[in-house]
Order: structure tokens, then C-alpha cells, then sequence
């Protein structure tokens, strides 16, 4: 875990990806039809994708990923790698889990809680009950930003996996952490909580992984039925 370190790899396709992959939106754009949840919503985005319907494709993104990326830059991206744009296009046509909706509020104190869309209703996560929860691996990245943004190491700790807590306590990782490594996982860290509200995870078996950034990755581990931090790539 001290040597959780990224080399936040940038590439031409990532760049497509990040633009390309933005959140979703319900159809803002003029021809675009109002997808009335969000595996239709994916549906319309990738056909406008694979048959080069740019344009259209970028109505239904979300306003802030239109604030990140303009209409000329998403164009310039989708003309310049085709072939990636294409394989998106057709892998969001088979997400390997059901769609979840969710909200994240901020509280005047600085924290986040989630909200689930479940059955017509929005629904408190138990992440407001338990600040530091491990049941899911959603609940797990949250409590370790939560931690992480405290200096709870105390806490963060639960977070190492069996494997990594050899000859390591709450202030040996805080040395760490506290250290040269503080500018890198301040800015990885930034970034997965960016990606959270929107994550999409990942599980087989005991692990899962959650998508952020451009090409990051949080690797989790489930042990003794607690989700744990593994790595991030």
C-alpha cells in the first residue's frame, strides 16, 4: 500500500476515451430522443457513435463533460481514432452489469453521501449510516476517500489487504503517505472521488475494479468479507 504509485499513462486513445465515455445525459441534443432510463440512454450514445452520428453523440452528454470537452475537440477525437470510437460504441452495448442511478450530496462539512434510484425511489446508501463501510466495494472507495481527505490512517488501515500489512501500522503509513508520495495520491485520489458518483464496478468473485480518470483503475480485494483497497492502476 506505501508504494501505491501511477504512472497515469496518456495515449490517443485514452484521450478518445475520455471524451467519448463522458456521463451520459438524457438527450439533450437537438435530434437526439429522450431516453427514458439509463440502458436506453447507453443504447442511442453508442448507435450515434458507431454510425457516426458525432454530433448527436455529444448532445447527450452531460453538461459538465460538454464544459470539459468542446463540440470541435470531441469531433477532432472521434475522426482521429474511428476504430477505437467503434470498439467503445459496441462494448457499451453489453455492460456487464445493470445500470445503477445514484446522487452524491455534498454536506457543509465536506462530505459525500450517496443516494440510489431503487424501485421509483431514491434511497439513502449505507454509507450515511457506517462513514467507513466495507460491505460493497462502492461503500470501500468511499470510506477510503473519506479517510484519506481526514488523515484517518487509523482508519485507512483496514483498507490494506492481509498481504501488505506485514511490518506496517497507522503510522508507518502515514510517514509514507505523509511523504513524497502525498502530491501523487492527493491526485489520484481527487480523481477517483471525481469518478465515483458515475463508477461503474466491476466484480468477479472476491474482486472488483472501478474505472477513473482517463485510464485509472481501483483494484479492490474482498477479505473476510470486507472490501479492501489492492492497488491502483
Amino acid at each position: 500500500m506505501p508504494h501505491m504509485r501511477r504512472d497515469l499513462r496518456s495515449s490517443l486513445r485514452s484521450a478518445s476515451a475520455a471524451a467519448v465515455l463522458g456521463v451520459v445525459a438524457c438527450g439533450c441534443g437537438a435530434s437526439a430522443s429522450h431516453p427514458k432510463d439509463p440502458s436506453e440512454a447507453l443504447r442511442l450514445y453508442s448507435q450515434a457513435l458507431e454510425q457516426g452520428r458525432i454530433d448527436e453523440a455529444y448532445g447527450m452528454l452531460s453538461e459538465e463533460a460538454r464544459r470539459e470537452v468542446s463540440l470541435d475537440s470531441f469531433r477532432r477525437m472521434a475522426s482521429e481514432s474511428p476504430t477505437e470510437v467503434r470498439e467503445i460504441a459496441r462494448a457499451m452495448t453489453r455492460p456487464s452489469s445493470p445500470p445503477v442511478v445514484t446522487a452524491s450530496i455534498s454536506t457543509p462539512s465536506g462530505d459525500s453521501l450517496l443516494l440510489v434510484y431503487e424501485a421509483g425511489r431514491w434511497r439513502i446508501d449505507g454509507s450515511a449510516i457506517d462513514l467507513y463501510a466495507q460491505t460493497t466495494p462502492r461503500q470501500a472507495v468511499t470510506a477510503f476517500v473519506r479517510g484519506f481527505e481526514r488523515r484517518r490512517y487509523d482508519i485507512l488501515m483496514r483498507f490494506v489487504p492481509d498481504s501488505k500489512k506485514a511490518g506496517l501500522d497507522a503510522a508507518k503509513l502515514k510517514e509514507a503517505w505523509e511523504g513524497a508520495q502525498r502530491q501523487e495520491l492527493d491526485r489520484i485520489v481527487r480523481a477517483v472521488k471525481s469518478a465515483l458518483p458515475t463508477a461503474t464496478f466491476e466484480e468477479a468473485g472476491d474482486r472488483a475494479t472501478m474505472p477513473f480518470g482517463a485510464v485509472g483503475t481501483v483494484q479492490l480485494v474482498r477479505e473476510h468479507g470486507a472490501w479492501k483497497i489492492e492497488d491502483f492502476d
